[in-house]
């Protein structure tokens, strides 16, 4: 069984592209096809062939994902019918690259052709049409390996799937493995925890998301986007994608209702006199190590009373252990999140270059 999905490009094509390519993602670029295009010059070949059409149209290129069903293809295999799928959809008119990526738990490949044909320079046209075509074309080429088929029911789809909405992706949230649904769980655990705002935020992030936009300011983005670290574009947080109740404004009121939200009251015990106590919490420790403390024992005692004082005073105000084991938790994987992150950009950073070598 495969499942299809398509969206169009409309900026940046060799991102979209090196990440396709990366050969720790298809075996070393083992299992990387490219048919009137090279997979290292594709950006300038699809704008050879955008300058050739007259239509207007913003679209560059189009991302066509093949994702199999675990278990029930062999890479090799996965690779052949992805290559015959943009054979048969694009029948020799495009330019195209159709990657096989393995680092994932179920096999499933990349396909992306130009938005303009080589022959009559006209633009490809996304409707349903042309997605059913595709679906169509998909069903045959797994019949023919001896795959499973997808047979949704018409009217089911139509009630519970939503408008908009792939069959994959309504199944998936039936599953409770849609990533959008991680993505909204996430969102409201950290708006129960957090205390304002940008503490949301934080711990959005310790859940391995990027978040871009965030900024309330005036000039500041109109929406904020979520990206999972191991996904290639950003959801933005609009009525539209996830919902009302997740755009960055509402995120921000529910923080403050919340903290407006009267709590339970304990019938306090009759208040009693209590002598004042010194704020110790912004000292610092006595390094006792000195020679005047070795010299001198009653100053050495009068010091280790001092440390104790300030210690007690600092574990005080850091709160209870549970909140502190949350707060280091969180700093914990935000790091772990934030390496991932930078060991991504380093790859990103190391394809570019040798690009750049090429091109030179």
């Amino acid at each position: 069984m495969a499942i299809t999905k398509i969206h169009a490009i409309q900026a940046t094509v060799h991102k979209a592209v090196n990440y396709i390519c990366n050969p720790e993602k298809t075996d070393e670029g083992i299992l990387i096809f490219s048919f009137g295009c090279s997979p290292e010059t594709a950006a300038f070949d699809f704008k050879f062939a955008l300058s050739k059409t007259k239509q207007s149209d913003p679209n560059k290129a189009f991302h066509l994902i093949q994702a199999f069903m675990p278990g029930e293809v062999s890479y090799d295999e996965a690779h052949r019918i992805g290559v015959a799928l943009a054979d048969k959809l694009l029948e020799g008119k495009y330019s195209y690259i159709v990657s096989t990526h393995t680092d994932k738990g179920h096999v499933h490949n990349h396909i992306i052709f130009c938005a303009a044909d080589n022959v009559n320079h006209e633009k490809y046209h996304d409707c349903k049409q042309t997605y059913r075509g595709i679906r169509r074309l998909n069903d045959e080429l797994c019949r023919a390996h001896g795959l499973s088929i997808i047979k949704p029911h018409r009217k089911s789809l139509s009630a519970g799937a939503g408008r908009g909405k792939s069959y994959h992706e309504w199944q998936a949230e039936q599953n409770g493995t849609s990533w959008k649904v991680k993505l909204k769980n996430a969102i409201d655990e950290a708006i129960e925890i957090a205390d304002t705002y940008e503490d949301c935020l934080n711990l959005i992030r310790s859940k391995g998301y990027e978040i871009k936009g965030e900024s309330l300011d005036k000039n500041a983005p109109k929406y904020i986007s979520f990206r999972p670290l191991d996904r290639e574009h950003f959801i933005r947080g609009s009525e539209r994608s996830l919902g009302a109740d997740y755009t960055k404004e509402r995120i921000e009121e529910h923080i403050r209702e919340k903290a407006l939200e009267p709590t339970k009251k304990r019938v306090p015990f009759p208040a009693r006199k209590k002598n004042p106590v010194k704020d110790y919490s912004s000292k610092k420790l006595i390094d006792t190590t000195e020679y005047k403390f070795a010299e001198s024992p009653g100053l050495k005692h009068w010091a280790d009373i001092q440390n104790l004082k300030i210690a007690a005073s600092s574990y005080s105000a850091a709160g209870p252990i549970s909140e502190l084991e949350k707060q280091i938790a969180a700093k914990f994987t935000l790091a772990k999140t934030a390496r991932a992150s930078l060991v991504e950009t380093e790859h990103q950073l190391k394809d570019l270059g040798q690009i750049l070598k090429y091109a030179e």
